[in-house]
């Protein structure tokens, strides 16, 4: 089959800001795999990327010229595969006004110069920051039939209680659960190579549990919870998509939010998701630099990478906050902080940049990897670009 090149177009890249600031839209997680992996498990081959140029250095592009690009905000499913692998030269896929995938050049698919071809059914597409959220119970079912198909799982202890199938509840090599309790009514429950659930956590799915990761004692979730690799989580949690290395490991609430990477959650940090009149919740959206209306009653709390919360702090409902922040201090902060704050409801300075990276620094040595010369340029033009 000819190459797959997932692309970022550059409206649906600045509409899911802050996240993908630090990473192409492909390498963002919900259901249990990023949007990369499920290509790539799906085709039992690498997939390749085109997305911002600062991004290079951390995420190479292609480098080639004529393939088959396929817009990175979609997920790949039987049928799509199957007209991607029908798709001549100079066609391409689309739904409704929307391209979906084209075989020929890049130039040609940022143009849309091609033979149209329409598609009737809707791919499984990402196009707000809360379909990561609110997308996140299909992926994860999706998911865990790709994963756990033809595999069987490691035995589950019998000290823990399952509610529902028990063959819904998977465990890879590694994992572990004790005294827990896990009910599949709604979905199922997937623990990653060498993840742990502590005792006294109770565990609705659907849930995913990513490697290396660990649920604290007396853990709370509602489903569909997304935990990505190497993350500690403990209190309350529903709904809710966390990418990895982030650690909310202590009481308090998360609802219908998502936690991009390497952020830190004080202990009794709580999320608003519910406005009190009911209402639908707004979102800041970047794309059109204003609060929009997202059409939800439920939504929470978007941090995007390298930020944190101090002890008891407190999110409204719709809070957007952007890269390396850290908010502290009592009372609630705006609903929007833009990237590099630090502070709180009483307002925010910039976050010295050299100090947020010795912080990175130490943060990665404890998990025995290394903050270095490429995540340092990637802040720096983050930063540089923040301030245009």
């Amino acid at each position: 089959m000819i190459s797959i090149i997932l692309i970022d177009d550059k409206k649906n890249w600045k509409n899911l800001l802050p996240f993908t600031y630090t990473k192409p839209i492909c390498y963002l997680r919900f259901g249990i795999l990023t949007i990369k992996e499920k290509w790539e498990k799906h085709l039992n081959a690498k997939v390749e990327i085109s997305t911002e140029s600062y991004l290079n250095d951390m995420f190479p592009n292609f480098s080639g010229e004529n393939a088959i690009y396929v817009t990175s905000i979609v997920c790949p499913d039987k049928s799509l595969l199957n007209q991607l692998q029908n798709l001549n030269e100079g066609e391409g896929l689309f739904y409704k006004d929307e391209l979906i995938a084209l075989n020929g050049s890049k130039q040609n698919f940022i143009e849309k110069k091609c033979v149209a071809k329409q598609i009737e059914a809707p791919p499984l597409m990402i196009h707000h920051v809360w379909d990561l959220f609110q997308k996140n119970s299909f992926g994860i079912n999706f998911d865990f039939e790709l994963l756990t198909n033809g595999k069987t799982s490691e035995k589950l202890s019998e000290s823990n209680t399952v509610i529902g199938d028990t063959n819904l509840v998977f465990l890879e090599k590694g994992a572990k659960a004790e005294a827990c309790i896990f009910n599949t009514s709604n979905g199922p429950i997937y623990l990653a190579k060498n993840s742990e659930v502590m005792e006294g956590s109770v565990i609705r799915g659907p849930f995913s549990l990513g490697e290396s990761s660990v649920l604290k004692l007396s853990t709370k979730i509602y489903g569909a919870t997304t935990i990505g690799p190497q993350c500690k989580v403990g209190g309350e949690v529903n709904n809710s998509v966390i990418f990895g290395y982030t650690n909310k490991a202590h009481d308090g609430f998360l609802g219908n939010s998502v936690l991009g990477e390497w952020c830190n959650l004080g202990a009794d940090t709580n999320n608003s998701n519910l406005k009190n009149n009911y209402g639908n919740v707004k979102l800041y959206n970047y794309l059109q630099g204003k609060m929009i209306d997202t059409g939800l009653q439920f939504c929470g709390l978007m941090m995007g990478d390298y930020s944190k919360s101090g002890i008891n702090t407190m999110f409204n409902t719709g809070t957007v906050v952007g890269v390396g922040v850290n908010v502290f201090g009592g009372g609630f902060p705006s609903s929007y902080i833009p990237n590099f704050s630090w502070g709180g409801s009483e307002g925010f300075e910039v976050y010295d940049l050299a100090k947020l990276i010795e912080t990175n620094k130490r943060v990665y040595e404890r998990r025995q990897m290394e903050f270095g010369e490429k995540e340092t340029k990637l802040l720096q033009h983050v930063l540089k670009i923040s301030l245009e």
